[in-house]
C-alpha cells in the first residue's frame, strides 16, 4: 500500500489470492488500475514468486475473474508510460499477450522491476536445469558404454593400463551419486517440500563439489 493502491481493491484481490496460493508461493506485489473518470471496478495485477495473475471484477464487483501465467512460460514483460498512467503487458512462449492500462506509473514501474527480477531468477533456474540434464546424460553415457572407456584406456600402448584404471573407476560412483542426489533434490522440489531458492542453492552446492 506504499504506492497509493486502492485499498478496497487490494483487499478483495488479496483475499481471493490467498485462496489460490500453492505451497511455497508468496505474494510479491499488487498493482491496481486507476481510470481517469470512473474507477469503480478497477483491474488488478498480482505478482507472486511463481506466477503473475490478472484480476478483473465481474457482476458489479461482487466476483473476481482471473487468468494466471507461470514465470517459466513468460518470455517478455514491458511497461509503457502514457499521458495518463502506464500500460503493463506480458507475452508468453505460446504467443498469448495480456495487459492492463491506466496503472499509476509508480505501480507499473514496481511491476516491471519485480517481473524482471523473477525472469532473471527463472533464467538462472533454467540454466541450472539444463546443466543438471547434461550432467545426468554425461553420467549415463559412462555407465552405458563401458567398451568406449576401455578403448580409451587402451589407446596409449606405451603406458601401463593399471595406473590409468583406478581414477576412471573412482569417477563412476561419484557421477552416479551426484545424479541420484540431483534426482532426489528435484523430486523434493516437485513435491513442494523445498522452495525454489532452497532447490537452486542445494543444487549449486552439489555441482560445485565436482
Amino acid at each position: 500500500m506504499n504506492d497509493e493502491q486502492d485499498q478496497k481493491a487490494v483487499e478483495k484481490v488479496y483475499s481471493r489470492l490467498t485462496d489460490l496460493l500453492n505451497h511455497g508461493e508468496e505474494i510479491l506485489y499488487i498493482a491496481v488500475q486507476k481510470k481517469p473518470l470512473v474507477n469503480l471496478f478497477p483491474d488488478c495485477v498480482a505478482l507472486t514468486n511463481k506466477r503473475i495473475l490478472f484480476f478483473t471484477p465481474a457482476n458489479l464487483g461482487l466476483t473476481l475473474k482471473f487468468v494466471d501465467f507461470v514465470w517459466k512460460d513468460i518470455i517478455d514483460v514491458a511497461t509503457k508510460e502514457e499521458l495518463i498512467g502506464a500500460v503493463f503487458s506480458i507475452k508468453t512462449i505460446k504467443g498469448a499477450e495480456m495487459c492492463v492500462d491506466y496503472l499509476p506509473k509508480v505501480q507499473a514501474r514496481k511491476l516491471y522491476q519485480y517481473a524482471q527480477e523473477r525472469k532473471e531468477e527463472e533464467r538462472e533456474a533454467r540454466r541450472l536445469r539444463d546443466l543438471e540434464e547434461k550432467r545426468a546424460e554425461s553420467g549415463s553415457l559412462q555407465f552405458e558404454n563401458p567398451a568406449t572407456i576401455a578403448a580409451f584406456q587402451a589407446t596409449p600402448p606405451v603406458q601401463p593400463v593399471a595406473p590409468v584404471t583406478p581414477p576412471v573407476a573412482q569417477e563412476e560412483p561419484k557421477a552416479d551419486e551426484l545424479t541420484e542426489k540431483l534426482k532426489k533434490l528435484r523430486m523434493l522440489f516437485d513435491k513442494g517440500l523445498i522452495s525454489q531458492e532452497e532447490y537452486n542453492h542445494k543444487k549449486l552446492e552439489l555441482l560445485n563439489d565436482l
